[in-house]
């Protein structure tokens, strides 16, 4: 019987087509919990792009997660992979507090996320680069399925936005959730 990271991986491999990842671990600052895991994949899902997940956020808990469980996902026109270290820094760090993760939140990482743009926050909302049979439901054989949640890169000017204004007015702006280097929309 394939264990839980095993059945999770198996499903990553298949949205990937075989290709290798790059495993990076984070470790755990909350007692009793596991590491977060960044996932990196490199040019997936095309080439230039890279795109990162977790694994281990889905671990911890929350009350609001009565139907799954989330792990990230983020997927840019970048080479860095600091995008992928930032989410799972994230994920680390923000577990089992308040933060549950859902879409609409906003996460401030405190600086710039990586020396190629000014990024310093994300948006989380439904990942626009996987089909949705592909980010919900994921069986890992526990009682809660995982779903993928995506991680969109902003500007601290997009965050205040949208916590202003909500999600709706932020997405139905003219703006490329793939494109790291583009000016702030507001």
């Amino acid at each position: 019987m394939p264990t839980r990271v095993e059945r999770y991986l198996a499903h990553l491999d298949r949205l990937s087509g075989g290709q290798e990842p790059a495993f990076v671990p984070f470790r755990s600052s909350k007692p009793g919990l596991r590491d977060v895991t960044a996932i990196v994949y490199r040019d997936q899902p095309e080439p230039g792009f890279l795109t990162g997940l977790t694994y281990g956020l889905s671990l911890s808990g929350h009350p609001a997660w009565q139907r799954s469980t989330p792990e990230l996902c983020i997927t840019v026109r970048s080479a860095d992979e600091a995008w992928a270290w930032a989410i799972a820094h994230l994920a680390e760090q923000l577990r089992g507090g308040p933060c549950h993760f859902g879409y609409g939140d906003t996460l401030g990482f405190g600086q710039r996320i990586s020396k190629d743009s000014s990024m310093d926050a994300f948006v989380l909302f439904a990942p626009a680069a996987l089909e949705q049979e592909d980010f919900l439901g994921i069986d890992v054989g526990d009682e809660l399925p995982v779903n993928i949640t995506g991680c969109y890169p902003i500007h601290s000017s997009e965050r205040r936005f949208i916590q202003a204004n909500g999600l709706k007015a932020f997405w139905d702006l003219d703006w490329d959730p793939y494109d790291v280097t583009r000016a702030a929309v507001v």
